[in-house]
C-alpha cells in the first residue's frame, strides 16, 4: 500500500503509541530516550503503551501481539538498528508506521532517514511528521532461521569485527567498531566466494572471486556511518552488494580509515553490483544483519519493496 493509500496517513490525528525499548541499549541511554519521548506524548493526551521485554525474542513476541490486537496508530523504536531488526517481523507489510528515537550505539538506519538522536524532536516526529515506505531484505541463512533487515547485512570480515564489537564494552560509540575491525585484520584471510545474482544491473550473473568481505545493503552505512554500500537507496527495489577482494594487511589499514570516516571507498579490490535477490556462499563466513547474528553462509537474500511504513521529517 502506498503512502498516499494508507487510512490515516495523516499522523497528526495519532491517539495511541507503543513504545518499544532495550533498556541495555546504548549503555542506558534508550532508557532516558524512551522515558523522555513517553513523557511528552502524555502531556499530549495520546495512550502510550510500554514495551521492554527482558530478551529479543520476548520484545518480538509482545509487539505482534500488540499489533494482532487493538494496534497503535505508531509504533516507537527507542534504541538502534538491532532493537529495529527485532522487531521487525511483526512489523513488515503491516502498515502501521515506525518511528525512530535514535538511543543505540549505530543508528544507521535513522541516519538514513535524517533522524537526529535528540528524544524531543523525535517525539515531535511522531505526531507531525510524514509517512514513507522503504523496502526491506529477507535473509534465508542455511543454518539460521529466516529474518528481515534494513540496513546492511555483512558476511566475512565486516560480519567477525560486529561481532567482535558487540562483544566489546570500551570504547563507546563508533570508535568500537574502529578497535574491532583492528583488532580482526590480523585475521582478514580472504576465502573463495561464490555469488550469484538475479534481477537489476547485473541479471544472472555469478562472481568466483577470493573476497575479504561481502556486504548486501538495503541502505548506505552500518556501524554507525561506515560508507560501505555508497549508492544503496532503501526504496529502490534492489540490493546493493559491495565486494572487497583479497588485499594485504597493509592495504586494508588503508582501507579501514576511510571507511570508518564514512568515505566512499576507492580501491581495485572493491567491486559494487546490484540486485533483486543474490546468494552467497563461502566457507566458514559468519553473517550479520542490521548488526545481529545471522548465522553463516551460504545464504540467500531478495528484497521486498515498500515492505515497512516509516515516519521521516
Amino acid at each position: 500500500m502506498s503512502d498516499a493509500d494508507r487510512p490515516g496517513a495523516d499522523i497528526r490525528t495519532v491517539r495511541s503509541v507503543a513504545v518499544v525499548t532495550n533498556p541495555s541499549s546504548g549503555q542506558g541511554k534508550a532508557r532516558e530516550a524512551a522515558a523522555t519521548v513517553v513523557q511528552l506524548l502524555a502531556a499530549a493526551d495520546i495512550d502510550v503503551l510500554e514495551i521492554h521485554e527482558p530478551s529479543a525474542a520476548g520484545t518480538r513476541r509482545r509487539v505482534g501481539e500488540v499489533l494482532a490486537g487493538d494496534a497503535p496508530d505508531v509504533v516507537v523504536c527507542a534504541g538502534g538498528d538491532g532493537l529495529v531488526n527485532t522487531i521487525l517481523e511483526p512489523l513488515a507489510h503491516s502498515g502501521i508506521p515506525l518511528a525512530l528515537v535514535p538511543a543505540g550505539t549505530g543508528n544507521d538506519l535513522a541516519r538514513e532517514l535524517g533522524i537526529g538522536d535528540d528524544p524531543r524532536p523525535a517525539a515531535d516526529l511522531i505526531r507531525h511528521g510524514r509517512v514513507r515506505t522503504i523496502d526491506l531484505g529477507r535473509l534465508e541463512p542455511a543454518d539460521h532461521e529466516p529474518m528481515w533487515f534494513a540496513t546492511v547485512t555483512c558476511t566475512g570480515f565486516d560480519a567477525r569485527v560486529t561481532l567482535r564489537a558487540n562483544r566489546m564494552r570500551y570504547p563507546r560509540g563508533r570508535l568500537r567498531y574502529t578497535f574491532a575491525a583492528v583488532a580482526e585484520i590480523a585475521h582478514g584471510i580472504a576465502v573463495p566466494y561464490r555469488i550469484e545474482l538475479d534481477g537489476g544491473d547485473h541479471p544472472d550473473t555469478v562472481i568466483e572471486t577470493e573476497a575479504l568481505l561481502a556486504a548486501v545493503g538495503n541502505t548506505t552505512t552500518y556501524g554507525g556511518g561506515m560508507l560501505i554500500c555508497p549508492d544503496a537507496r532503501c526504496d529502490d527495489g534492489l540490493l546493493d552488494l559491495t565486494v572487497v577482494g583479497k588485499v594485504s594487511h597493509a592495504e586494508m589499514l588503508r582501507i579501514l580509515p576511510a571507511l570508518s570516516a564514512g568515505k566512499r571507498i576507492e580501491h581495485p579490490a572493491v567491486s559494487q553490483y546490484r540486485a533483486r535477490s543474490l546468494s552467497l556462499r563461502a566457507p566458514g563466513a559468519p553473517a550479520t544483519a542490521d548488526g545481529e547474528p545471522a548465522g553463516r553462509l551460504p545464504l540467500t537474500a531478495r528484497v521486498e519493496p515498500a515492505a515497512l511504513t516509516v515516519l521521516i521529517p
